[in-house]
């Protein structure tokens, strides 16, 4: 028989490849990510450029003698997908990539353990007991790194400390304590070389704060809040950031298709726990196809229209980047908001493509057991009144904005929101949106000569691929609206069934569109 080898510095390698951010940045984040599974309420860090070494402590569960043994395997992992920010058991093994050392001390019963680990070469990565140094008095994790370089970003304060607070922004912030209680009930605090970090919150004339709802369910699923600034604002905090347990997956507005008049002034953070499912290995982004994308669908639909109705409150709303980019395909999209209304009864992972309209559409059912009807009742376009009804001065810092994020996420039941006044010291108010944003599906077009696939589903837009013959050809032959129809359903079929199934969809996709068009010649005769 033979044996199945794995050549692990490549491995390594393409795992870190799979993460956007530099490897030691990584490696941080994703300890203190093992240490807030573990329940951590303390983590603290320290330097030693001497050595040089980084060193990690925290107070969680800490692991027993066999856990600390399979801890060494390469996606081994004892965590569930959705009850924390880890899963994979892969993230901790990237820094055998640049420490020439990697120690592990935990302790969860009445005796402590420890290994040493290394890469010994291409397909080697030995570890051996070591007796404990006592780094955990009572219970939790250390991990000291030894870096390969004396030069390591790893021992530099300054690094470590902004890595900190760009990744776990959320936890930094007071205003966000309330949404993070449930997954934190005792807080977390952050150590570094023994001075604690300081909380730090929104520093705005405006800051608004956001609840999150999901179909008719009474409580809410996230919240956040928006701040709006009289002068730009860093690069690195434009735009609106996610988050799931305090670790914050994407930042930016490009994520969110929304792009405001003063995109550069307008910042914010929603946190939602729920999202953890639809993370993907890297937890740097999210599942676009199956059950888990259309969970991530689904909320960032309703981040959207929060984010988008608190922006034409201030006058600050502009249109989303998918119209911007292309008006001209307006008229297939009506077409396609008929077919996923048709088809969201069979197919209920398309639900979070489609667009609400007040009094005007039908009410469908969310995906999955449980849920409740996404109609115009269903609060994904409106935020409970606890959230608006707010005193005329919007709140100026995150303390204060706190309480309205408390009461919103035990909100009974929305209601219109209140036009607030304007009050002295704010931003003027620019011209109001004449019309509303759009949520549900967008086509776009974009050039891929060396693509292959007719067409792409990225967030709520799917983009054709006008350098593919077949797109060339149906131009010629004025046939544009079958082939986009087409490459719709081929970028839809992932998301909404299993791939056996995917033949059967794109066969009701196209019945259904075919439809869609007699339906609207039927109207446009009468």
């Amino acid at each position: 028989m033979g044996e199945t080898r794995v050549d692990l510095l490549h491995l390594l390698e393409d795992l870190r490849d799979a993460y956007p951010g530099s490897t030691e940045a990584t490696i941080l984040t994703e300890i203190v990510a093992n240490a807030l599974d573990s329940g951590a309420t303390t983590i603290a860090v320290s330097t030693d450029p001497v050595a040089p070494a980084l060193t990690i402590v925290d107070d969680g569960a800490g692991m027993r003698r066999r856990e600390l043994a399979r801890y060494h395997d390469v996606a081994a992992s004892a965590k569930a997908r959705g009850a924390g920010i880890g899963f994979a058991g892969v993230g901790i093994k990237i820094a055998l990539l640049i420490c020439a050392e990697v120690i592990t001390e935990t302790r969860r019963g009445k005796h402590p353990v420890a290994s040493s680990w290394r890469l010994a070469s291409r397909n080697r990565a030995p570890w051996r007991w070591i007796p404990p140094e006592g780094r955990v008095t009572e219970r939790g994790t250390a991990v000291r790194l030894v870096p390969e370089s004396a030069l390591s970003p790893l021992v530099d304060p300054g690094f470590v400390e902004g890595a900190l607070r760009r990744a776990f922004q959320p936890l930094f912030d007071p205003a966000l304590a309330p949404v993070l209680r449930q997954s934190y009930p005792r807080g977390v605090v952050f150590v570094l070389n023994g001075h604690a970090l300081d909380p730090h919150g929104a520093e705005a004339p405006e800051v608004a704060p956001l609840a999150i709802r999901v179909a008719r369910r009474r409580q809410a699923a996230g919240a956040g809040y928006l701040m709006r600034s009289a002068e730009p604002l860093p690069e690195e905090l434009r735009g609106v950031a996610v988050s799931t347990f305090g670790k914050v997956i994407r930042r930016g507005w490009d994520w969110l298709a929304l792009a405001p008049a003063a995109a550069d002034r307008v910042a914010g953070v929603i946190e939602v726990p729920a999202l953890a499912e639809s993370l993907t290995l890297s937890k740097a982004d999210f599942i676009r196809a199956g059950a888990r994308g259309a969970v991530y669908l689904a909320y960032r639909k309703a981040i959207q229209e929060a984010v988008a109705h608190q922006l034409t409150l201030w006058g600050d709303a502009g249109e989303p980047a998918e119209r911007a980019r292309r008006r001209a395909a307006r008229p297939v999209e009506r077409d396609l908001e008929a077919v996923l209304a048709d088809l969201a009864d069979d197919f209920p992972l398309l639900v979070p493509l489609i667009e609400q309209r007040a009094g005007g559409q039908r009410r469908l059912r969310a995906a999955g057991p449980g849920s409740g009807p996404l109609g115009p009742g269903g609060s994904l376009h409106a935020l409970p009144e606890a959230v608006h009804a707010l005193p005329e001065a919007v709140a100026t810092d995150a303390s204060s904005a706190t309480p309205a994020i408390e009461a919103a996420m035990g909100a009974a039941a929305p209601t219109p929101p209140a036009q607030p006044a304007a009050a002295s010291g704010h931003v003027a108010e620019g011209a109001r949106t004449r019309r509303p944003a759009r949520y549900g599906l967008s086509i776009g077009f974009e050039a891929r000569p060396d693509d292959s696939e007719l067409g792409r589903l990225v967030e709520s837009t799917v983009w054709v691929n006008e350098a593919h013959p077949a797109y060339r050809r149906a131009a010629a032959s004025r046939s544009e609206g079958y082939h986009t129809a087409l490459a719709v359903a081929l970028a839809l079929a992932p998301l909404a069934v299993d791939p056996a199934k995917e033949h059967a969809f794109i066969t009701a996709f196209l019945a259904s569109w075919g439809a869609a068009i007699e339906r609207r010649k039927g109207h446009t005769r009468r």
